[in-house]
């Protein structure tokens, strides 16, 4: 895993003297996280940090807006080849950073443009963390109502260190229930009923 990474930050950095990772400040996971990970070792020697930021916000966007580019983003029939050289137009167009430039074609080359919102909203979470932000997500099967929310807030805020800012958000699943799952940062903590109806399904088949 880190020589993956290892190779990912010299694919990404602009330097070619680069060669070792520098540590996030919270770690984010998956193939989405390494990507994220090294492109912020790769921005933070290059000190463009805030403007890679700022690229990837404006490529999420672009994916929400923009139909015709989300779904030539999601394709997975189209050559990679091409996928390249339109995420070279873009990085030229928007006026990228180099190292948002080296991700997107680099995720072009390796056919992980399916994954390009994912990378941005793991990089953003680096970037909260970077900027002492604990960004929490609490999603339930049902909207909280004003006391609800003021109850859950007030309560993740009790676990925030000195100096931290909580970044506090809610979303909707009824997938789950009831009960809630809870993203904080780094740390994923699932109370949700359909969680525990798993569980218990699960041991009854086992006991059976």
């Amino acid at each position: 895993m880190a020589s993956c990474n290892l190779t990912l930050v010299r694919r990404l950095s602009t330097s070619p003297i680069a060669r070792a990772m520098i540590k996030t400040p919270i770690q984010v996971y998956g193939i989405e996280g390494r990507y994220a990970s090294a492109l912020y070792s790769a921005a933070s020697k290059s000190k463009s940090l805030d403007k890679v930021e700022k690229d990837l916000i404006e490529v999420q966007d672009l994916l929400k807006t923009d139909t015709m580019f989300r779904n030539f983003v999601l394709n997975p029939t189209l050559q990679k080849e091409a996928k390249r050289q339109a995420m070279e137009m873009v990085a030229t167009k928007k006026k990228t950073a180099d190292s948002t430039k080296n991700l997107l074609l680099l995720m072009a080359e390796n056919g992980r443009l399916n994954k390009l919102d994912s990378v941005a909203t793991s990089f953003r979470t680096l970037m909260a963390a970077h900027r002492g932000e604990v960004v929490c997500e609490v999603t339930t099967a049902k909207p909280l109502d004003a006391a609800g929310q003021k109850e859950v807030e007030a309560t993740l805020k009790a676990f925030l260190k000195k100096g931290e800012v909580l970044k506090y958000s809610t979303k909707v699943d009824p997938a789950i229930v009831g009960g809630m799952v809870v993203t904080v940062g780094d740390k994923y903590v699932d109370m949700s009923i359909a969680s525990r109806i798993k569980k218990y399904t699960e041991a009854i088949s086992t006991a059976v």
